[in-house]
């Protein structure tokens, strides 16, 4: 080869090479995008009536076991509100180092419930226990939000084979909660599971399903909440419908920051909701993995440190304004999922609302007026397509082996056996356990999560056998 063929010299006359055709814009991230005002604010309510019963009834139980009486009682219902507002802003929205800005609504957990009631009775009961049950509270927050990155590493824990599982498993556990709602709430009541209840019920979700049917772009997002208005409207021409609490609330209310007096700092007590606080942040991690699979994004170590920081802070700043600890809400990751909508600034405004509603308990009592029933049609549908996302998850494990197999039956099996009979809790030994033992998710989080290890990360012993034999005999060889 020549030097003028290694080094060809350019003709000055030849016409310039046409341009590299541009590469496609790449598609607008759908987390980010930002809607118009009126579709923010319409899509964020449909997000809090979604949320709202779960987050009300966790305080209305802390305040029936401490036996408070009904002002401290509307003042927890405002105060958590206002938590769940903060909460979900941080998540969303988020601080530097805080928040794994996804669409993620925060609201009061239940698993919390026995433990806040047994600290509280052991510190006085009523209103005298109240300091020592946010002490704990903000202790047990600060406690997480240390602790986050620790939680963070066991992300390899968790591939689609585990989150699958969990997220399947979280699905078919509320789906009875879902059931108790369609039957009108209380499984006591004279009238539950009354023909006026189901068709209540039917009412709301046939409209939901009749707007996904024959509806598109907009009215098809907001199907749930023209669902539950349809379903309320209703309840009222039947005279199912209580709207007398609206009149009786307040316009403004919200105590003032330790209003029960300064926090008590009780060992025994700190200890038992930082308990709980595992058990919180090991459920969150799954529901913040479903969250990522809907939205399109990738989940990973720096993402579930931020999110579980996020937790810890706003648990702190809920034991602060005398309230309790928040989770990720199920229903409302089923919302995504069935609306398609992921902007991270509609689950913002969500938040935002929720704030309102604490800060004007009038405002709060109209929500308050949705018939239970009415809840359990949506809600029914809501964490149904939880369980879709779940069995979408594990389309991606290689269920073809039969231990994958295996990890999955067993995980959804002993996940429901609190939902199916909740009095085998009531008989373990200590309360540690029973709290265990009371949570379906918890328990089909643990199941799978020691079954893959056992399966999958520990060694075995016939693999051990073998490679030691290959050892001898390369040794032999050599």
């Amino acid at each position: 080869m020549t030097q003028a063929q290694e080094h060809p010299v350019e003709n000055p006359a030849a016409p310039d090479p046409a341009p590299a055709p541009a590469s496609p814009p790449s598609a607008p991230d759908p987390v980010e995008a930002v809607p118009a005002w009126w579709r923010i604010a319409v899509l964020g309510l449909q997000h809090v009536l979604a949320f709202y019963a779960g987050a009300v009834v966790m305080p209305l139980l802390v305040a029936e076991g401490l036996g408070l009486g009904p002002a401290d009682t509307a003042a927890l219902v405002n105060t958590a509100l206002v938590a769940c507002g903060i909460a979900t802003l941080l998540q969303t929205v988020g601080l530097p180092g805080i928040g794994v800005r996804l669409p993620v609504v925060q609201g009061m957990s239940t698993a919390a419930v026995p433990s806040l009631v047994s600290v509280g009775a052991a510190a006085g009961g009523a209103e005298a226990g109240l300091p020592t049950v946010f002490g704990a509270v903000i202790a047990a927050g600060a406690v997480l939000f240390l602790v986050a990155p620790v939680f963070s590493r066991l992300v390899r824990f968790f591939p689609p084979l585990v989150t699958g599982t969990i997220v399947t498993v979280v699905g078919v556990t509320l789906m009875g909660v879902a059931a108790r709602q369609v039957g009108g709430g209380d499984p006591g009541a004279a009238g539950f599971g009354t023909p006026v209840h189901l068709g209540l019920a039917a009412v709301t979700l046939g409209v939901i399903l009749l707007l996904h049917r024959f509806a598109r772009g907009f009215l098809a997002s907001v199907a749930v909440l023209l669902g539950l208005v349809a379903g309320t409207l209703v309840a009222a021409f039947a005279g199912r419908a209580d709207f007398s609490r609206i009149g009786d609330a307040a316009w403004l209310g919200l105590q003032a920051p330790l209003h029960h007096g300064a926090p008590r700092f009780d060992v025994m007590a700190v200890l038992a909701i930082v308990l709980v606080m595992v058990i919180i942040a090991v459920e969150s991690i799954g529901q913040f993995f479903a969250v990522g699979e809907i939205a399109g994004r990738r989940v990973g170590e720096r993402d579930i440190t931020r999110a579980l920081r996020a937790d810890g802070a706003a648990t702190v700043l809920a034991g602060l304004l005398n309230s309790f600890p928040t989770t990720v809400y199920s229903q409302n990751v089923g919302l995504l999922r069935l609306t398609g909508v992921v902007s991270r600034w509609i689950v913002a405004a969500s938040g935002v609302i929720m704030l309102v509603l604490g800060l004007v308990p009038k405002v709060g009592a109209v929500v308050a007026a949705l018939p239970p029933a009415v809840l359990g049609g949506a809600t029914l549908l809501l964490f149904s397509t939880i369980t879709v996302v779940g069995v979408q998850i594990l389309l991606k494990a290689d269920l073809g082996d039969a231990r994958n197999t295996v990890l999955v039956a067993a995980g959804l099996g002993i996940g429901f056996l609190p939902t199916a009979y909740p009095e085998f809790a009531e008989h373990l030994p200590s309360r540690q356990l029973q709290v265990l033992f009371e949570s379906g998710i918890m328990l089909g989080t643990l199941t799978a999560v020691a079954l893959n290890l056992f399966f999958h990360h520990l060694p075995s012993p016939v693999s051990a056998r073998r490679t030691s034999r290959g050892q001898r005999l390369n040794g032999q060889e050599k």
